[in-house]
């Protein structure tokens, strides 16, 4: 049950004059040791007697005799972070008990983002009012408002709370709207954003780099229809959009295959804002260019772009790379990865990806050893798509079960604890006739990602090499050795393994 709304005033009351007492002489707290017996004997007293009297609960706490300093305060709410009864009580109880313990902006704000996270809108509110209202508020505060209340869908809150903060003392303008704005957007709320906007207007008038953040908000939430009203609103007042905008729209405009607008975009700005295009755009659209197989719109603005003087990167490289090999010109692939002094993830990963394309898992995994050689750590990303390019997008059935990756998968999911998701595979694969599940590689690796998993991938290498699986033992060992602790990571041994290098390879690519 609530608190009643009677008992939340006069809490609000001793909230008021605790902080007009105390807001001048407010000073950091500075970090003390927490004595972590107090804490958790404070914590299950705040657990079991949330819904007691006060003066029960009270009775309790004090008898603990803990030391209440700011970071015990900040450890309790750490430890209800979506819980706002336990952590308020024992808020008013340091009101009532500690007159001269002081609440901090970093205390109150962590309270708050408690209280938001749990949808007590009405305390919140009442919290963040008085706040406010005794200069306890900042920019933290405020985003944690917005955060909650857009979350929340209170509109109205939202305007009122911008208000509320400039009539208590608080210099709020286009800056500071645009980063509530930003802050909204970066949390999906960019239709509340928007509405906040339109009611400040009167108020504050949003710039450009407001509606950037409103076109970034609406492109990353995949409505392009909104975006371009934006974009239509920002022009009919005369700013011009912002380059990070123009990507977001040109790059939403290539995940929906609408290549001909996003390619106009860019034209556009090349006809009019070209010294304004830089490195990020033009690899934005190499890197769709060479996806789509489109390699000689692809190489004219490759060409351009060294022209202009404009430092072409790794991440640019690999996605030549990737096109090139979609196309079958390997030896133009391995010329440009041979030719750069320092490839990194990203080459090798565009030479991979391509590779597995034209079905070379072999060849795959030699570049794989390569970048390990060259001292280049693999992601989580290079090993799923090689066991991808190895064994298919459903796994490696076969009669043993070291190697069947049915068993292993539904092993790794019952180790760590998941039995009610491996259930849910296994009648998924027994129902095989009827939906035939993609095997989840990152699940796979996830779940093994432990001393345990060191262990099962050397077995399983083992039972891999025996039936002449040499590749892909390689790669899971490997991948075990990198999810050993620090000491075995330090201490592994190197691929020493009689291959070709990239170089050599290059003469016997095209011969295949």
């Amino acid at each position: 049950m609530l608190l009643r709304r009677t008992t939340t005033l006069t809490n609000q009351l001793l909230l008021r004059c605790h902080l007009t007492t105390t807001t001048a002489a407010a000073t950091p707290n500075p970090i003390t040791p927490v004595n972590q017996d107090h804490l958790l004997r404070v914590c299950t007293i705040l657990f079991q007697q949330q819904n007691s009297p006060e003066s029960r609960l009270h009775s309790k706490l004090t008898s603990t005799h803990f030391q209440l300093t700011h970071e015990f305060f900040l450890r309790v709410c750490n430890t209800f972070p979506l819980s706002w009864r336990p952590v308020y009580r024992f808020f008013l109880f340091t009101l009532k008990t500690h007159p001269t313990f002081t609440h901090t902006s970093v205390s109150l704000n962590k309270m708050l983002d408690i209280i938001g996270k749990s949808r007590n809108i009405d305390l919140f509110w009442n919290l963040l009012e008085d706040t406010a209202r005794h200069g306890l508020a900042n920019h933290r505060t405020l985003l944690i408002a917005y955060r909650t209340l857009g979350g929340a869908r209170e509109l109205k809150k939202c305007v009122e709370l911008f208000h509320l903060m400039s009539s208590n003392g608080y210099d709020y303008n286009v800056v500071t709207l645009n980063k509530v704005v930003e802050g909204m957007c970066g949390w999906k709320l960019v239709e509340e954003a928007k509405y906040l906007v339109s009611k400040l207007r009167e108020w504050v008038r949003p710039d450009g780099v407001t509606y950037k953040h409103l076109i970034i908000g609406y492109c990353e939430k995949g409505d392009l229809i909104e975006a371009s009203r934006v974009w239509n609103s920002m022009a009919d007042e005369g700013f011009k959009a912002d380059v990070d905008a123009v990507e977001d729209m040109m790059e939403i405009f290539f995940k929906r295959n609408e290549y001909g607008e996003g390619l106009k975009l860019f034209q556009t700005m090349r006809l009019k804002r070209m010294d304004e295009l830089g490195l990020s755009t033009y690899r934005l659209v190499i890197k769709w260019l060479c996806t789509k197989g489109r390699m000689s719109e692809a190489r004219e603005v490759f060409e351009e772009m060294r022209e202009r003087g404009i430092r072409i990167d790794n991440l640019t490289l690999g996605s030549v790379v990737y096109g090139l090999l979609t196309k079958h010109r390997v030896r133009e692939a391995y010329e440009i990865v041979n030719r750069i002094d320092a490839p990194d993830v990203s080459v090798y990963h565009g030479l991979i990806k391509g590779l597995l394309k034209l079905r070379r898992a072999g060849e795959a995994t030699e570049v794989f050893r390569e970048m390990i050689r060259r001292g280049c750590e693999p992601t989580m990303h290079t090993y799923v798509m090689l066991l991808q390019g190895h064994l298919g997008r459903r796994g490696r059935k076969g009669s043993d079960p070291l190697i069947n990756f049915d068993t292993i998968f539904v092993g790794g999911l019952v180790k760590a604890g998941r039995s009610k998701e491996a259930t849910k595979y296994v009648e998924r694969v027994m129902n095989r006739g009827l939906e035939v599940p993609r095997f989840d590689y990152n699940k796979f690796l996830h779940y093994f990602s432990n001393e345990e998993g060191v262990f099962m991938f050397e077995e399983v290498g083992k039972k891999l090499r025996e039936v002449g699986l040499v590749d892909l033992a390689d790669i899971l060992e490997r991948y075990g050795q990198k999810m050993a602790t620090r000491d075995r990571r330090r201490n592994r041994p190197r691929i020493t393994e009689d291959t070709n290098c990239l170089s050599e390879k290059t003469e016997d690519t095209n011969d295949r």
